[in-house]
């Protein structure tokens, strides 16, 4: 998690946390950004055009997927480690596997969650920075 350190201090709570890892989970606002992170994202996919073939390869019910996405952003900005706590470690690439993933579905991914870290996060400069990282993981998702 380096790509945040640099802009983020250490958490100072017990709540699980990786004393080492970034805190953008609080400089961004904590629980309530994260969730609203993962929520707008879902709504940008279900609501553009140009976005129904990502749609389309995700699981009903979107909750599910949206309670995932929630879990994993806490514990990847800094926050509580909830998705390691309930599924393991993310292995984000062997969980992906079964879908074909190009640059088309890379930036479709990226158009709903840029979109919703935009509406969620105040500081342009926080944005900036974490739409970078989760542009390089986004890009290393790719298996097409």
């Amino acid at each position: 998690m380096n790509w945040l350190r640099k802009l983020f201090t250490k958490p100072q709570v017990d709540d699980g946390r990786d004393p080492t890892q970034s805190n953008a989970y609080d400089i961004i606002g904590g629980d309530n950004v994260i969730r609203a992170i993962a929520h707008d994202f879902y709504q940008q996919m279900q609501t553009r055009p140009e976005t129904q073939a990502l749609l389309a390869i995700h699981r009903s019910p979107i909750a599910d997927s949206e309670q995932k996405l929630y879990e994993f952003l806490s514990g990847w900005l800094g926050g509580p480690p909830l998705y390691q706590q309930k599924h393991g470690n993310p292995a984000l690439r062997a969980r992906h596997t079964p879908f074909a993933i190009d640059e088309s579905m890379r930036d479709q991914w990226l158009i709903c969650m840029r979109a919703a870290i935009n509406n969620a996060i105040k500081k342009p400069e926080h944005q900036q920075v974490i739409i970078q990282a989760i542009s390089t993981l986004a890009d290393n998702m790719r298996n097409q």
